[in-house]
């Protein structure tokens, strides 16, 4: 998987960017945002996720990582396609989409085209709980994206290796609080043990 590109863009539209590095070009979909924070550079980095279907591969750009996050968010919600994420956040900033989804905001999300009240209900429904542990940060930087706290990346991982999020958050809420110099594999590590 290609996590980003760095090099020339060769050519921006409000829907297409084309990047050059090391001598290939890579064609990318990109959204109003993306399009936004990269019209006026010369050079740049957009992180990649590459869509593939039965009908073909799509390669998407992201000006940054909240953005791209929020992307993959949206594609894993049944009845959402690539097509309508990038809808979604070319009308929307991801910091938006995410405060709609927590507060329950039907109208705010049926505001972009092909999103219906079924479609915004059906999305605050799936992703409203992800949304409260994602710290997704505002405006176009492409510097590495942050943690979001230990607490946070303890329980995801321990998810990740198939423990119940409620299991996973009491556990490492217990070692962090009886001992806060832990790190991150030590916390996974102890967790593990009491489960």
């Amino acid at each position: 998987m290609i996590a980003y590109i760095k090099g020339k863009f060769v050519v921006k539209l409000p829907a297409i960017a084309i990047m050059e590095a090391n001598g290939i070009g890579y064609e990318m979909q990109i959204s109003l945002n993306t399009y936004s924070a990269i019209k006026d550079a010369d050079n740049g980095l957009l992180y990649t996720y590459l869509h593939i279907t039965e009908n073909g591969q799509t390669f998407f750009g992201f000006a940054d990582m909240a953005e791209k996050e929020m992307f993959l968010l949206l594609i894993g919600v049944s009845g959402i396609g690539s097509a309508t994420a990038r809808m979604m956040l070319s009308g929307l900033k991801p910091r938006e989409i995410s405060d709609a989804i927590t507060q329950g905001n039907t109208a705010l999300l049926s505001t972009v085209k092909g999103i219906g009240k079924k479609t915004a209900e059906r999305l605050i429904l799936e992703l409203r709980d992800k949304m409260g542990k994602k710290v997704l940060e505002p405006g176009g930087t492409t510097s590495s994206p942050k943690p979001i706290s230990l607490e946070d990346d303890a329980v995801q991982a321990l998810m990740a290796l198939g423990i119940a999020r409620p299991a996973a958050e009491n556990v490492v809420k217990k070692h962090i609080l009886s001992n806060p110099e832990l790190s991150l594999e030590e916390i996974i590590k102890q967790s593990l043990k009491n489960l």
